[in-house]
C-alpha cells in the first residue's frame, strides 16, 4: 500500500503537471484582476470616470469577500468539499463576474444614470468585479491546498512561487497589452481587453476541470477519502483556534499591509508613469509590467532558496525594506526620470518576490493541515479589507488633494495628478509592514515553528 500511496505524488512528471494546469487557470484569473488598471486615463476620457469612480471601482474587489464574508465561507466549504468541487464552482463564479462587468463597460444602456450616489455604470461594473473576486480569491486558496497535497514535504516553496510567478505573468500581460487591445483596430474601445478576459477565464475553467482528473487519481494512489475521518474532519470551532494563533495574526497583517502597498499600487501606476514619469500612455503599462515579468524569474529563486535554506521570517524582512525604499523614492518630486522609475520597478519587483516566496508557505508550518483551507482563507479576508478600502482611499484622496490642471491626449480631456501624497500612503504601509515581519521572527523564536529552517524534509 505505502508503494501504491507513494506512486503519484513522488512522481516528478505529475505533480508539476498537476501545478502547471491550476496555475494557467490562476494567470486567467490574474489578467482579469489588472486589465482596468492601465485604462484609468482612458476611462476618464471616455465614459467620464472620475479618480473616485475609478477607487470606486477597484474597492469593489473586497465587497463580497470581506461584508459578506464569501472568503471565510469559501475556506470552510473547500476544507470541508475538496479541492475539485470548491475549484470548479470559484472557475464559474469568475467566469459569471466577468461577463456582468463587460456588459457594464461595454453597453450604453447604463449612461447617465446613478443610483445611490454613484453612477449607474460604475455600481454594475463593480458588482461583476465583486463577483470575479469572490471566484478568484476561492480559486487562490484551493490552489494553494492543491500545491500543499502534491508538494508537501518536497519542494513546496519553489512550487508556490511558480505558482504565484505565473499568476504574476497574467498581471503583467494585462499591464501592457489592455491599452494597445483598446486601441486596435483603428478605434478606441476600453471594454475590448474584458472581452478577452472573458475568453481566457472560459478556458481557465476548462483547465481546471482538466485537473480534477489529476486530482482523483492522487486520492487514489493515496487511498483515502478527500474528507478527512471524523476524528479528523474540520470544525468550525476550529476557527476560533486559528485567530487566536499570535503567529496566524503577524503573518494576516503582514499579507495586508504589504500587498495594500503593492496591488493598490499596481492600479494607478500606469498613470503615476504618465503623469510624473512624462511616458506615453501607450507606452506607460510596460513599466510596471515589469515588475510581474520580475516575479516570473525571482519568486521561484527565492522560494527555492527557502526550501533549502530557509530563513522565512529574514526573507520577508528584507522584501518590506525593500518595499519602503521604492515607494519613498517614488514619492520624492524632482526624481522623474522614467530610467529612474524602471530602476524602482525592477527593484520593488525583488521585494515582491521575497515576502511572497516566504510567506504563503510558512502557513502549513503555523496551521495543522486539516485546518489550512479555512487559514488561507481568513488570511485572504484580512488581505482583502486592503485591497477594497486602500483603491477607494486613493482615488478620494486623488481627486480631492491631487489635481493640478488638465491635459488632452489622445484626442480627449483628462486631469493631470501629482502623486506624491498617494506614494507617501503606500510607504508608511511598508513601514508597518516591516514591524510585523519582525514581530513574526520573534514569534517564530518563541514558539518554534520553524520559519528559519527549510521546507525539504531530508
Amino acid at each position: 500500500m505505502d508503494t501504491i500511496r507513494k506512486s503519484l505524488r513522488e512522481s516528478r512528471t505529475a505533480r508539476w503537471a498537476a501545478l502547471a494546469v491550476v496555475a494557467f487557470t490562476m494567470l486567467c484569473g490574474y489578467y482579469l484582476t489588472d486589465v482596468m488598471a492601465p485604462l484609468k486615463g482612458l476611462l476618464e476620457g471616455q465614459i467620464g470616470w472620475t479618480s473616485d469612480d475609478f477607487g470606486t471601482f477597484n474597492s469593489a474587489y473586497g465587497w463580497f469577500n470581506v461584508f459578506l464574508l464569501m472568503l471565510i465561507i469559501g475556506g470552510i466549504v473547500l476544507d470541508k468539499m475538496g479541492v475539485r468541487f470548491t475549484g470548479v464552482t470559484a472557475a464559474c463564479v469568475m467566469v459569471a463576474g466577468t461577463a456582468i462587468k463587460y456588459w457594464a463597460v461595454s453597453t450604453h444602456s447604463l449612461d447617465n444614470q446613478m443610483l445611490w450616489g454613484i453612477k449607474s455604470q460604475v455600481l454594475v461594473a463593480g458588482l461583476g468585479f465583486a463577483i470575479f473576486a469572490v471566484g478568484v480569491e476561492v480559486a487562490g486558496i484551493t490552489v494553494s491546498k492543491v500545491i500543499y497535497r502534491w508538494f508537501k514535504g518536497k519542494e513546496l516553496a519553489l512550487a508556490m512561487g511558480l505558482e504565484m510567478a505565473t499568476a504574476r505573468l497574467g498581471t503583467a500581460l494585462a499591464l501592457s497589452t489592455s491599452v494597445p487591445i483598446a486601441k486596435a483596430f483603428g478605434t478606441l474601445d476600453v471594454s475590448r481587453p474584458i472581452l478577452l478576459c472573458l475568453i481566457l477565464l472560459c478556458i481557465g475553467l476548462i483547465s481546471f476541470i482538466m485537473y480534477t482528473f489529476m486530482d482523483k487519481k492522487l486520492e487514489a494512489s493515496d487511498a483515502i477519502h478527500e474528507v478527512p475521518s471524523e476524528e479528523e474532519e474540520f470544525k468550525v470551532k476550529d476557527i476560533i483556534s486559528i485567530v487566536t494563533n499570535r503567529g496566524w495574526w503577524y503573518i494576516a497583517i503582514l499579507c495586508v499591509l504589504f500587498y495594500s502597498a503593492v496591488f493598490p499600487f499596481l492600479k494607478y501606476a500606469t498613470d503615476l508613469m504618465v503623469n510624473k514619469f512624462n511616458v506615453d500612455q501607450s507606452l506607460a503599462g510596460n513599466i510596471p509590467a515589469l515588475l510581474p515579468f520580475g516575479n516570473i524569474l525571482l519568486t521561484p529563486l527565492f522560494g527555492s532558496i527557502y526550501d533549502r535554506k530557509g530563513k522565512g521570517a529574514t526573507i520577508m524582512i528584507i522584501g518590506s525594506l525593500l518595499l519602503i525604499l521604492v515607494h519613498a523614492l517614488f514619492s520624492v518630486p524632482f526624481l522623474n526620470s522614467w530610467i529612474l522609475a524602471i530602476g524602482l520597478i525592477l527593484v520593488l519587483g525583488i521585494g515582491f518576490s521575497l515576502v511572497p516566496s516566504a510567506m504563503w508557505p510558512s502557513v502549513p508550518k503555523i496551521i495543522p493541515e486539516k485546518q489550512l483551507g479555512t487559514a488561507y482563507a481568513l488570511i485572504f479576508w484580512v488581505q482583502n479589507w486592503g485591497l477594497m478600502g486602500v483603491p477607494f482611499l486613493i482615488g478620494k484622496v486623488l481627486d480631492k488633494y491631487c489635481v493640478t490642471g488638465q491635459t488632452i491626449r489622445d484626442g480627449l480631456t483628462v486631469n493631470t495628478y501629482n502623486y506624491t501624497i498617494p506614494m507617501l500612503i503606500f510607504t508608511s504601509f511598508g513601514i508597518l509592514a516591516l514591524l510585523f515581519a519582525f514581530l513574526l521572527k520573534a514569534e517564530d523564536k518563541k514558539k518554534g515553528y520553524g520559519l528559519e529552517l527549510p521546507n525539504i524534509q531530508k
